[in-house]
């Protein structure tokens, strides 16, 4: 009788995998536009969470998800001063290198200054950055494509067992932006960057990625996580790429959300508890420095090599790490910057006679909007003078980009009367967006404006405590035009959904659309000046077509800004409001903003504003009387 040879045991292990994403050069805990410390955000207090992860186990991997180059005025500052012409290391990369990143993607904002400045700062990293669907030339296929950047990575580590072995092991790590970057900013990109789908690419690409080596494959994934759609152009395809075999774990960025969390309660192929999309492993870290992801993967070596047997999932929160104190290595990297970034900004620029702020951008007049499209019109009409359009009029288009949402209800502006910082100006208008203007007719901007009016709930008539606002539509989506009026009916479905697909052709919300006074000849020509983004198409608008484009040059709308106010009389306060909202007979709404809006109550005093206390989230809610 012979014995059989005993099976040896499968080797285990944990690989920790650590991420964060949108960090838009948060590299400390500060608000530049406000000047004061800010807490619950910061790289350099996300690193302090680092540490105490890598302490707890001896395999770890920390990777960033895009996004981190651009987002406040140190990032503009960086851009803007030669500094990176002189052969300085951008801070955000700086910091990067100091905490040991090992791999990094690139996001859709990295691309906002233009190609060159993008390749410039990337200069110095220690850590590869890699991006498959991005590409100066495409191919036939993923595999024969000219990459921006090397599509992925194949990371070559020791993996300590649990038993104290040693082995090797290598990690492939592939990276993702939106294919819309191309769109988004086509004035800086056109020609020179082409994109493919998030999930096709990888399709291709990670069977590749095995055949060379791969031993467990990490996607960063810049992009949001939804509903399955399997379209080759989504924007939020986390979920579709969850779907390609051969993925173990992915980060998720892009939205500024939190995964796991109740926010994605409910969607198919989603599991909150487990941490799971479509049964991969996932995280999304939040934004602006303010949690990091942790992904541990339980790991067993078999005759197959290594296999993911189970994970855990979480995103650990900087809000509840007070205690933790920044991370000394992180200040060193960015104290430099941080000082001049400071006098840069604090630097006077001019004055307003009014408080600027936001609370009511959304149901009232607004004279931060009314400032930008007002430099937008001066700075477009120059460029026109002596040309055939000059004699068209110009209007100006604006959204507001601090509105609270999920920035959270410090998420607005509010100057008070007084002197102008560069700060400020920065505050008043957020990315570097260049000017831009389109040749449009009176029935272009009344659709224009019911894209705009998909902010809102429909409201029903009788009714108490109606939500006014939509909360998953974008507030810098939400565009106002300086120059016309109109009303908007609210008992009206909206035409356009938040993506800009027609929702109801039969809608109508925009009412007694009129310039200078008289209705508007839906065949009159207009004279729209708008930024670089918006004239891309983004947001839905799909009147913004390149063939309607007018060369205004490409100055930067924040600089348009700032020479605008640097060279006016103080601002003053205006509350002629272009548009109002039609009566609702017997209808109340619920209006959320921030706690600093009551002491503007008198913007919207004719709507009987009744305040109702704090919200769980800290929003300052309002009923108003329609």
């Amino acid at each position: 009788m012979t014995s059989r040879p005993s099976r040896r045991p499968a080797i285990r292990s944990t690989l920790r995998l650590l991420a964060t994403t949108d960090v838009h050069v948060h590299l400390l805990g500060y608000d530049y536009f406000t000047d004061r410390p800010s807490t619950g955000i910061g790289l350099a207090h996300t690193a302090a969470l680092i540490a105490q992860a890598r302490a707890e186990v001896p395999n770890v991997l920390l990777f960033d998800n895009g996004d981190f180059l651009q987002g406040n005025p140190l990032g503009d500052y960086i851009m803007q001063s030669g500094a990176l012409q002189a052969g300085r290391v951008h801070p955000a990369v700086q910091a990067m290198n100091r905490l040991g990143y090992d791999a990094a993607t690139l996001g859709n904002h990295e691309f906002n200054y233009g190609l060159d400045p993008l390749l410039l700062s990337l200069g110095g990293a220690g850590f590869p950055i890699v991006s498959a669907n991005v590409a100066r030339r495409l191919g036939a296929s993923p595999t024969e494509d000219d990459t921006l950047l090397p599509p992925f990575v194949l990371l070559k580590r020791t993996l300590l067992d649990d038993a104290g072995g040693r082995h090797p092991i290598t990690i492939g790590v592939i990276g993702f932006a939106p294919p819309q970057i191309v769109d988004w900013d086509r004035l800086l990109l056109a020609g020179a960057l082409h994109t493919r789908g998030i999930a096709e690419t990888a399709a291709v690409l990670v069977p590749r990625m095995r055949a060379l080596g791969a031993d467990l494959v990490v996607a960063l994934s810049h992009s949001g996580i939804g509903a399955l759609d399997l379209d080759p152009g989504a924007e939020n395809a986390t979920t579709a790429l969850a779907t390609v075999p051969g993925i173990d774990a992915i980060i998720a960025g892009h939205s500024h959300l939190v995964f796991p969390s109740d926010a994605f309660a409910g969607l198919a192929g989603i599991d909150v508890a487990a941490g799971r999309i479509m049964g991969t492993p996932a995280v999304m870290p939040g934004f602006n420095g303010s949690h990091l992801g942790v992904i541990d993967l339980d790991l067993a070596q078999g005759p197959d090599g290594w296999q993911v047997r189970g994970a855990q999932v979480a995103a650990r929160p900087v809000q509840g790490a007070a205690a933790l104190p920044p991370a000394p290595e992180v200040l060193r990297a960015v104290n430099p910057d941080h000082a001049a970034t400071l006098a840069y900004a604090r630097r006077p620029v001019g004055a307003s006679a009014a408080p600027l702020h936001s609370y009511f951008v959304a149901v009232a007049a607004n004279l931060p909007l009314r400032v930008v499209a007002q430099a937008q019109a001066d700075h477009v009409r120059h460029q026109l003078q002596g040309r055939p359009e000059a004699q068209l009029p110009v209007l100006s288009a604006v959204s507001p980009f601090r509105a609270g949402g999920r920035g959270g209800p410090g998420n607005y502006i509010d100057i008070p009367a007084g002197p102008l910082a560069l700060r400020n100006v920065a505050e008043l208008y957020l990315f570097p967006n260049t000017i831009a203007a389109l040749r449009l007719t009176g029935a272009e901007l009344q659709d224009w404006l019911e894209n705009a009016m998909g902010l809102y709930r429909q409201i029903t008539p009788g009714l108490p405590d109606q939500p006014l606002i939509d909360d998953d539509f974008p507030s810098y989506n939400h565009d106002r035009i300086l120059g016309v009026s109109f009303a908007v009916d609210l008992t009206q479905p909206a035409r356009y959904d938040r993506f800009g697909a027609l929702a109801d052709p039969g809608a109508q919300r925009v009412r007694d659309l009129r310039f200078a006074g008289q209705p508007i000849d839906p065949a009159a020509e207009f004279v729209l000046a708008t930024n670089s983004y918006r004239a891309a198409g983004c947001g839905g608008y799909h009147a913004a077509r390149a063939d309607r484009l007018i060369d205004v040059g490409r100055a930067t709308i924040r600089d348009i800004l700032l020479r605008c106010v640097a060279d006016q009389p103080p601002i003053v306060s205006d509350r002629t409001s272009s548009f109002h909202l039609l009566p609702v007979p017997g209808a109340s709404v619920l209006f959320d903003t921030g706690p600093g809006a009551q002491a503007h109550l008198a913007d919207i005093a004719h709507f009987a504003p009744e305040p109702l206390g704090l919200t769980e989230a800290g929003f300052l809610r309002f009923r108003l009387h329609l």
